[in-house]
């Protein structure tokens, strides 16, 4: 399997395709590659713009990193790398603020970014966040305003409940998906003859899990409101995209309840993003 993944993906820019990876999940990150590998396989040009839940994996790919080197450090991660269970959350019961510790998934995110700033960055980045006052949904980097570039990608994924949220510019900062799974509107900003937007999120697609998670009630029923408001959220989307927009292309790589921590399932969710990625381009 890893065979197949190029050392060294090249980019060249144009303003006529757009590809827009919108990825949930660390696990899901080889969905992505896979993507890219296909990409690259067929040469095609393009201008690049990404935001993600962890949308670590693509900065670390808009700041030189080759693909074998992602694929191997997310091949090696456990869930101690980046879900690391706060303790004091269990002494403090229903009244913890969330129940992973931050500082794990920030070394993670430094770990597969060797840049510090968006300015570093190779390709242009676009990170989005949510402000958890004003509902707001915040842009970083190339669309958007600067930040270190760990804090931008933590505040990406600091989803309520699991994570705290980021603080930046005095504003408290959440998960991108509470306003955009598949932000697709923010795409429509970069000139663009095609847009692909790349969803593995939540959706009303996937069955039911056959192997339920051990995680407390109250969590999975968080977990299952915030999954319907999602996939909802992301029909509606995709439903209203313009007709005389750039046209959308929605590769469906993984559909699967409860993946987002599923990091032993990486070779399988690789082999899913190419294999949907080539149905979907042809």
């Amino acid at each position: 399997m890893r065979e197949r993944v190029r050392d060294q993906i090249k980019f060249s820019f144009s303003e006529n395709l757009l590809w827009y990876a919108l990825v949930l999940g660390l696990a899901v990150v080889l969905a992505l590659l896979a993507l890219l590998q296909y990409r690259s396989s067929r040469q095609v040009s393009d201008a690049t713009a990404k935001n993600t839940q962890l949308a670590g994996r693509n900065a670390a790919l808009a700041a030189g990193s080759t693909s074998q080197r992602i694929v191997d450090i997310a091949l090696s991660l456990h869930k101690k790398d980046f879900a690391a269970l706060d303790a004091w959350s269990l002494a403090k019961g229903v009244f913890a603020g969330n129940i992973l510790r931050p500082e794990p998934l920030k070394r993670t995110i430094a770990l597969l970014v060797p840049s510090m700033r968006f300015a570093d960055l190779d390709i242009p980045l676009t990170v989005t966040a949510t402000d958890l006052d004003s509902g707001e949904l915040v842009l970083f980097g190339a669309l958007g305003q600067d930040a270190p570039l760990v804090d931008a990608l933590y505040a990406s994924c600091a989803l309520p409940l699991y994570f705290p949220p980021a603080v930046i510019h005095a504003r408290r900062l959440g998960d991108g998906g509470l306003r955009g799974v598949v932000p697709i509107d923010v795409a429509r900003r970069i000139p663009a003859d095609l847009v692909v937007a790349v969803d593995v999120g939540p959706g009303f697609d996937e069955p039911p899990a056959e192997k339920k998670a051990a995680i407390p009630p109250l969590v999975r029923a968080h977990g299952e409101a915030i999954r319907v408001m999602m996939a909802a959220q992301t029909e509606r989307a995709i439903a209203a995209w313009p007709k005389d927009a750039p046209r959308l292309i929605v590769v469906r790589a993984v559909a699967e309840r409860e993946a987002t921590f599923a990091v032993g399932q990486g070779e399988r969710y690789f082999q899913a993003g190419y294999d949907a990625t080539r149905r979907a381009l042809g």
